[in-house]
């Protein structure tokens, strides 16, 4: 059982219920992680900006490799509710992440996504090496600073206990 209950739209504050709407408006639907996180608008939006990164990741990256990224991330955390979303992304985009055969490239990130998330101050320089290599330093400001943002929502969901999204049920991993 979560700790935290959503928020009850009826008889949340305006600002509560246009922050609601804006969220709506922008991505279409309502988690149940958003729903906790709606009774801090401002704690709200700050985990959105994980929208504003991926779509700035999305040039070089492609949503497989950033599916992969996030995936990765969740696993080493434990975190179930990021993990069955990322599982679902993979599934109904054709791709299935028990045979996935990552690129090379998917490699590196999946490898800089399990480092980040076990212990961020032992990422391997050879990793490191390798990164800046294939990409330049914006794109690897905003790859680390999506995978904090990543992170923050492992921890929020594990910490909190947050329910599992009905529409999730089905791709949980077995």
């Amino acid at each position: 059982m979560a700790h935290l209950s959503p928020i009850d739209y009826a008889t949340a504050s305006e600002e509560i219920r246009a922050e609601h709407d804006r969220e709506l408006a922008l991505r279409g639907r309502m988690t149940n992680m958003k729903r906790v996180l709606l009774h801090s608008p401002a704690a709200h939006r700050i985990y959105a900006e994980w929208f504003t990164l991926r779509d700035l990741l999305k040039p070089t990256l492609d949503d497989r490799a950033i599916w992969l990224f996030s995936k990765v991330i969740a696993e080493t955390m434990r975190a179930e509710i990021p993990v069955t979303f990322f599982r679902r992304a993979l599934i109904e985009n054709g791709v299935d992440p028990e045979g996935i055969e990552p690129s090379a490239d998917e490699t590196l990130l999946i490898g800089f996504g399990k480092a980040v998330a076990a212990d961020a101050n032992a990422v391997p320089d050879e990793t490191w090496a390798a990164l800046k290599a294939r990409y330049d330093e914006t794109l690897l400001v905003n790859l680390t600073a999506f995978a904090g943002i990543m992170v923050a929502t492992c921890v929020f969901t594990n910490a909190v206990k947050v329910e599992l999204d009905p529409e999730l049920e089905g791709y949980r991993k077995r």
